[in-house]
């Protein structure tokens, strides 16, 4: 028997891109809400299942002794930061692996944020040729802070395979890039822009599936443009009117926030293959988008 947490979990689930960084960043700038100091925690949930070969990472792998060591590391973190009401977790490739979490930590609430596939193939595609926002050095030292001792140096060895792959020209883009769906390895052969598509379509189809198992009030569904349109309007719904926090806090929660321009969806839907471009648009018109 697991003790229960005397915290609320909330975890934001969505595919990388999709403004799940700025999700939870305004989330945490409220009282009450709290979140580790580094992108993801992808170690941590792989604690235990590291060779597992994607990151689908089916239910019944969360053993008693994964589930106790994911717990005690959400614990401890929630001890070290003030015991908050709720500690906001994000880490996209849990969107193929819902079940999996919920497993380890039932108490979750979700937050699942879907945004325009053909922005997330557009902006993605930067991340998958090795761009990143952060220094390289203070982003993976973040990461690697809350990687467990045992774990580091075979992720150390991954990130300088691939690293040395480019810079010795075998390879114009990562290996990997975000969460890794099942059967992604054996695609070498696939274009890149094809490979991101399909990354995108795996990522909302599992997140889909699992959710319609799960009670309808763990879940709130979130688009991001709908967000980044109206910030305080989508926070109030997703803090709740007995959070107690004012309109004021919300309103400066949410100051820097600015609706983006949209990536032109023909620059990208030309490049797609005709099976994955109507994978992408069939996912897209079941989401709402024109």
């Amino acid at each position: 028997m697991i003790d229960p947490l005397p915290f609320q979990p909330l975890i934001i689930i969505g595919a990388g891109r999709s403004g799940t960084n700025i999700l939870r960043d305004t989330l945490t700038t409220l009282p009450g809400y709290e979140t580790w100091p580094c992108d993801e925690i992808n170690p941590i949930w792989r604690h235990g299942n590291l060779f597992w070969p994607d990151d689908e990472i089916p239910a019944d792998r969360a053993t008693p002794k994964v589930k106790r060591f994911i717990r005690g590391q959400f614990s401890r973190f929630w001890k070290s930061s003030g015991s908050p009401a709720h500690v906001v977790e994000k880490t996209c490739a849990n969107t193929l692996r819902v079940p999996f979490v919920s497993a380890v930590v039932p108490e979750a609430r979700y937050i699942n944020l879907v945004r325009n596939g053909y922005d997330v193939i557009a902006s993605a595609e930067r991340r998958w040729k090795g761009d990143f926002e952060l220094p390289k050095g203070q982003y993976f030292m973040a990461k690697a802070r809350y990687t467990p001792l045992r774990d580091l140096p075979i992720y150390g060895a991954r990130f300088l395979r691939a690293r040395l792959k480019m810079k010795t020209n075998q390879s114009k883009h990562l290996d990997v890039w975000g969460p890794r769906f099942k059967g992604m390895s054996h695609l070498t052969d696939t274009p890149l822009i094809d490979l991101i598509a399909m990354q995108w379509a795996a990522c909302i189809e599992k997140s889909d599936a699992a959710f319609a198992a799960l009670p309808e009030d763990h879940v709130t569904h979130v688009r991001y443009e709908d967000f980044m349109a109206r910030p305080v309007e989508i926070l109030g719904q997703l803090v709740g009117e007995t959070s107690g926090i004012s309109g004021d806090q919300m309103t400066k929660a949410t100051a820097k926030i600015r609706a983006p321009s949209s990536a032109k969806k023909d620059a990208v839907a030309n490049r797609l293959s005709p099976e994955v471009r109507e994978r992408v648009d069939r996912i897209m018109a079941a989401k709402g988008y024109g």
